[in-house]
């Protein structure tokens, strides 16, 4: 793996993480979409445990336990507080909110904490793709701002922008798969309790299991190992821009598996969400052919 192959790996995993909307819509009626995303986590959790397992163990020698624990604490509350911003406030609010907001917190807190200014092509690809995440998003129904599910869906989004930027350190010093594994396991473990909250009863049926199973290991263990390894070589912040991905595949499947509509509007943001994306992994391919790419990539 190298810096060429890093934006395409975080991409992949964002591409897995839009399958997440259409995956839900085949759960059972009577699951509530925090106690799939908790249950999710607990498979993903375990999945990514037993990779370790089977590839080596898992040494804890000198490990980083506060960082380990912002980040396990950062991708448990991501969950709740996007699923309640997409309840209070609808999904065209709620989804741009904490999407959108994400890649610039991350590259604010990188600014602020790490000293590292976001480039002008980091600036250009992040407001195109946050436009045109906006664009695909704001047509769907009918737009509803309610301000606690605002500040719900900036807490998303902050949530997430943390996780990214400790990730990014973690993956610097430890195996990936061990970082990831452990850092599920952990989120599992704090979003526990909603599965005694929530009626879990659906989880016996096939369709129920099935989902699950699906969820916790490709759009967890699988695109979070491969977002974990892509960090290795790209600032926080432009994976996070990247990871805009994930609105872009989540609206092609709902137009090719679940019959949605695109119009003009979206049409156009899907477009303007694949120039800023492609801005991005242009960068890398020319940072790529200097023997300097890993340091001088930053976003």
């Amino acid at each position: 793996m190298n810096e060429r192959l890093a934006p395409f790996l975080i991409i992949f995993a964002a591409v897995l993480w839009g399958t997440t909307g259409t995956a839900q819509t085949f759960a059972p009626e009577t699951a509530h979409p925090v106690a799939i995303g908790a249950a999710r986590l607990a498979v993903g959790g375990v999945f990514l445990l037993l990779l370790v397992f089977l590839t080596g163990g898992l040494s804890l020698k000198n490990w980083p336990v506060q960082s380990t624990f912002l980040a396990a604490l950062s991708m448990a509350l991501f969950q709740p507080l996007f699923f309640t911003a997409v309840n209070v406030t609808g999904v065209a609010i709620g989804t741009v909110v904490a999407i959108g907001s994400a890649p610039v917190l991350s590259g604010f807190l990188e600014w602020l904490f790490l000293k590292r200014r976001p480039s002008r092509i980091w600036w250009s690809s992040t407001f195109l793709s946050i436009l045109g995440c906006l664009m695909l998003f704001l047509n769907k129904d009918s737009v509803v701002v309610d301000p606690v599910g605002v500040l719900m869906a900036l807490g998303a989004g902050l949530s997430f922008a943390v996780y990214a930027i400790v990730s990014r350190d973690l993956v610097g010093k430890f195996p990936s798969l061990s970082i990831v594994a452990v850092v599920f396991t952990l989120s599992a473990v704090f979003l526990a309790p909603f599965l005694f909250v929530f009626d879990m009863s659906w989880m016996a049926e096939v369709r129920g299991w099935s989902i699950v199973l699906y969820l916790g290991v490709m759009t967890t263990g699988v695109a979070y190992f491969l977002f974990g390894k892509g960090l290795t070589f790209v600032s926080s912040s432009t994976a996070v821009t990247l990871a805009l991905a994930e609105p872009l595949t989540a609206a092609l499947f709902g137009v090719f598996l679940l019959g949605e509509n695109l119009n003009a509007t979206s049409l156009i943001g899907m477009v303007l969400l694949m120039v800023g994306i492609g801005l991005l992994i242009g960068r890398s391919e020319t940072k790529g052919t200097d023997s300097s790419a890993r340091l001088s990539f930053k976003g």
